[in-house]
C-alpha cells in the first residue's frame, strides 16, 4: 500500500513530486531586505531533503509603508528579481516547486521599523501585538497599494516563482473583510458587499498581470473568535467569490486571529499544546471548495501528516517545524528511514527568536539557517579516532552523534542512570514533557551509530586516560548557582529543587528570578499550580526578559489564574529567619529603598555554575591545554593547535561545562567543534 504523502498532486499546471510543503513562514534570514545566500541555501536544504514545495517569506511585504517588523523581504523593490531568480533556481535544481507569499502587513508592525512611514488598516484600530496606532487608510492609499500588489506579483513571477500565495489573516487586506477591524461606512466598509471590495480588487489587479498561467492561492482564516469576526460560513462565501472569478488557485486554511500573543500560540501551537488542533475544521472547509486545500498548525510528526492526507482533510501538508528540525523529513520517509527523523520538540525557539533576536533557530538542529557553514549530512573523516564524552546532556550527546557520525570510535561516560542533564529536567514540568525528544532522538541515533554509553560512571582524569582516547569532550554541565547575597544563602532554596521535587515550598513563596530564562519560570508555574501563595520577583523591567512572547503565554496565564504577584525592579538582598517564618529583604538597582517581605520559603534562580573540575584535571595531559582555535572553528578547519608536546589527546570542553547558556547554544558548540574532527 503506497504512502499517501509521498503520492504527487497536480496543482493548476504545476506537478508537484508530494503531499508535503513548508509553509510560508519569516525566518528572517535576508539582508536588506533581499533573500541572499543564507535565504537561499535554507530553502535548498529542504528542497535536497525532498519536500514537494516550499513557500518562503512570511510574507513579502509589497510597499514601502509596510515596515518589515519580521526582518521581512521588500517585494517592492525592482532589485529583488535577480535574488529570487537565484533562489527558484536553487529550489528547482533540486526538484522542488517554490512560492512566495506577499502581504501588506497593515497594523501588524510598528512605525519605527523601515522608512517610520505611518501605519495604515482599514479603520484606525491598534493590534495589541504591535501597539501602534494606524492612520485609516484612505482613497489614494487603497488605489497605490492595489498597483503595488499587482507589481510584486509580476516581480515574482519574473523571477521564477512557480506561484504566489497572499497573507490574509491579521494584515491590512484582510482587515477590510472583517467587521471586526472595518468600522468604515464609505465605500470600502459599512454592507458586506462594500467590505469584500478591497481584496476584490487586490486579487483582480494581480490576475489581469500575471495572467491565467500563473498560480495565485490565499492563506486565510475562516474563524476569527472575536465579536463581529469572520465566521466560517461567511469565511466560505468570501473564498466562493474568488474561486467564482477564476482569481485563486488555491486555498491555505487558517483558524484564528494574530491580534495577541495568546491567540497567536492558538493558530500556532507550542509545545504543551494539543497537536494539529484546527486539522478537522480544514476538512469541513474543503469538503465546501472545489480549491486544493493547504493547512500547517503543529502538524510536526509523519503520523498525524499521513492521517490528514489519507482522510482528505487536506491535498497538501505542511510540517514547516518539523523541517526546521530536520529538512530531510520526506527523503527519510521514502527511504524508509522514518526513525531517523530529527523530531520538532515544539519548543518554538524558533518563532520567538525572530522577536527576540531577529532570526529563526531551531533549539536542537544547529545547521539549520547555517547550511552554508554548518551540514544537515555529516560527512566521514579520512581517519578514525578514539573519542571519550564525559556527559550525555544535550551537548555531550550532540558530540558523540556528530562524531559517530564522522565513523569515529566514541564512548560516552554519563554519571547519571540516565541521558538528558538540564533537559531531562525542564521536561519535569508535565507542560514541556516534549523537550525529551531531543534526548531521546539521540540516543536513537547512537545506538543506530554504534557508539558505547555507559551509564552510572562517574568518570575521573585516571578513568579517561585508561581509555587511551584522541580526543576528550567534556560536557559535564553545570549545577545551580545562589545570587550574591548579604544574608542568608544557607536559607533559600533553588529552582532545580523545586522541579526535581526535592524541595516542596508550602504556603507563602517568594521567587526570586535572577536568571530570567526556562528554569525559573517553569519552576514558579509549578509553585503556582502547586498551590502555594506566590510572588515572583525579579531585578528586570520584564518578567522572564530570555523568553519570547509564544512561550511567555502558559507561564503568564498560570500566574493570572493562580493570583500570582510579580514584582519587577527589585532584587534579594538577604533572607533571615523571624520565629518560624522567614524574612526577605528586598532592594532596588534603581535606589537605596529597602522593603520586606515574611514568607515561609525562599526559591532562587541565578543559573548555572559549569562543573569543570575534571576538565581542569585532564588539561595539563592534553596536547592543545583545553585551548581552542577560534578562527578554524569558525572558518570550518580542525582544531591543530599544540601546546604541550608531552600531551596524549585533545581537550575541549563544551555547553554549559563552559558557561551557563540555552540547548541551542549546546548543540551548536558540539556541531561546529566534532563535525571537523
Amino acid at each position: 500500500m503506497s504512502d499517501p504523502l509521498l503520492e504527487p498532486f497536480q496543482l493548476k499546471h504545476l506537478t508537484l513530486r508530494n503531499r508535503v510543503f513548508s509553509s510560508s513562514h519569516e525566518p528572517a534570514y535576508g539582508e536588506g531586505g533581499m533573500p541572499t545566500d543564507r535565504y537561499r541555501l535554507y530553502h535548498e536544504e529542504k528542497a535536497k531533503g525532498g519536500v514537494a514545495l516550499t513557500m518562503t517569506a512570511g510574507s513579502a511585504v509589497v510597499a514601502e509603508d509596510s515596515p518589515p517588523a519580521f526582518g521581512n523581504l521588500f517585494a517592492y523593490k525592482d532589485e529583488i528579481v535577480p535574488w529570487i531568480q537565484r533562489l527558484t533556481d536553487g529550489v528547482h535544481e533540486h526538484g522542488a516547486a517554490c512560492m512566495i507569499q506577499l502581504t501588506h502587513m497593515g497594523r501588524r508592525t510598528g512605525y519605527a521599523h523601515g522608512d517610520w512611514l505611518p501605519i495604515l488598516a482599514a479603520s484606525p484600530l491598534r493590534e495589541p501585538a504591535h501597539r501602534t496606532f494606524p492612520k485609516e487608510a484612505e482613497d489614494w492609499d487603497l488605489e497605490r497599494i492595489i498597483t503595488k500588489y499587482a507589481d510584486a506579483a509580476e516581480r515574482m513571477k519574473a523571477g521564477g516563482m512557480d506561484g504566489i500565495e497572499l497573507e490574509s489573516y491579521g494584515h491590512f487586506m484582510d482587515g477590510f473583510w472583517s467587521e471586526a477591524t472595518n468600522h468604515r461606512d464609505d465605500e470600502w466598509g459599512g454592507s458586506e458587499e462594500n467590505r469584500r471590495r478591497f481584496p476584490l480588487e487586490v486579487f483582480r489587479a494581480i490576475r489581469k498581470r500575471v495572467g491565467d498561467d500563473f498560480i495565485v492561492g490565499i492563506r486565510m482564516t475562516f474563524d476569527e473568535p472575536v465579536p463581529n469576526g469572520i465566521d466560517p460560513e461567511n469565511g466560505v462565501s468570501k473564498l466562493g467569490q474568488l474561486e467564482a472569478e477564476g482569481l485563486v488557485d488555491f486555498v491555505n486554511v487558517i483558524r484564528g486571529v494574530t491580534f495577541t500573543d495568546k491567540t497567536l500560540t492558538e493558530i500556532i501551537p507550542i509545545h504543551g499544546m494539543a497537536a494539529a488542533p484546527h486539522l478537522d475544521f480544514t476538512g469541513m472547509i474543503r469538503a465546501q471548495t472545489d480549491l486544493p486545500v493547504l493547512h500547517a498548525a503543529k502538524i510536526d510528526d509523519v503520523a498525524t501528516a499521513r492521517h490528514s492526507v489519507r482522510e482528505g482533510k487536506v491535498d497538501l501538508v505542511g510540517v514547516t517545524r518539523a523541517q526546521m528540525a530536520d529538512p530531510y523529513f520526506v527523503e527519510k520517509l521514502s527511504q524508509g528511514r522514518e526513525s531517523e527523523i530529527r523530531p520538532c520538540v515544539g519548543a518554538t525557539y524558533c518563532l520567538d527568536r525572530i522577536y527576540e533576536a531577529g532570526e529563526a533557530l531551531c533549539i536542537h538542529n544547529a545547521a539549520t539557517s547555517r547550511e552554508e557553514t554548518m551540514p544537515h549530512i555529516i560527512p566521514k573523516a579520512e581517519q578514525t579516532r578514539r573519542v571519550v564524552v564525559v556527559g550525555a546532556g544535550p551537548a555531550g550527546l550532540e558530540a558523540a552523534r556528530v562524531a559517530g557520525e564522522r565513523g569515529h570510535d566514541v564512548t560516552v561516560l554519563e554519571a547519571m542512570p540516565c541521558a538528558g542533564g538540564q533537559v531531562r529536567l525542564a521536561a519535569r514540568n508535565p507542560r514541556r514533557t516534549d523537550l525529551v525528544g531531543i534526548v531521546d532522538w539521540r540516543l536513537s541515533e547512537l545506538e543506530r551509530l554504534g557508539v558505547d554509553v555507559r551509564f552510572d560512571t562517574f568518570a575521573t582524569a585516571s578513568d579517561i586516560r585508561a581509555l587511551d582516547p584522541d580526543v576528550v569532550v567534556i560536557a559535564t554541565g553545570g549545577q545551580p548557582q545562589l545570587p550574591e547575597m548579604e544574608a542568608g544563602q544557607d536559607l533559600v532554596s533553588t529552582s532545580w529543587e523545586v522541579i526535581e521535587g526535592n524541595v516542596r515550598p508550602r504556603g507563602r513563596v517568594l521567587f526570586f528570578d535572577d536568571n530570567g530564562t526556562h528554569s525559573a519560570l517553569s519552576a514558579a508555574e509549578m509553585l503556582a499550580r502547586g498551590g502555594v501563595q506566590l510572588e515572583i520577583v525579579t531585578p528586570e523591567r520584564m518578567l522572564a526578559i530570555e523568553i519570547g512572547g509564544m512561550n511567555h503565554v502558559p507561564y503568564a496565564k498560570a500566574f493570572n489564574e493562580t493570583e500570582t504577584v510579580i514584582t519587577l525592579n527589585q532584587r534579594l538582598m538577604a533572607v533571615h529567619k523571624k520565629g518560624g517564618c522567614l524574612v526577605a529583604t528586598l532592594g532596588s538597582d534603581q535606589s537605596d529603598f529597602r522593603v520586606e517581605r515574611e514568607v515561609d520559603a525562599v526559591v532562587v534562580d541565578h543559573g548555572a555554575q559549569p562543573l569543570a573540575d575534571l576538565y581542569f584535571d585532564l588539561k595539563p595531559g592534553s596536547t592543545n591545554l583545553g585551548a581552542v582555535d577560534y578562527g578554524a572553528l569558525m572558518q570550518g578547519r580542525p582544531q591543530e593547535l599544540a601546546r604541550n608536546d608531552a600531551g596524549s589527546y585533545q581537550l575541549f570542553r563544551i555547553g554549559d561545562a563552559v558557561s551557563n547558556r540555552n540547548i541551542h547554544a549546546a548543540v551548536y558548540d558540539a556541531l561546529r567543534l566534532v563535525k571537523d574532527m
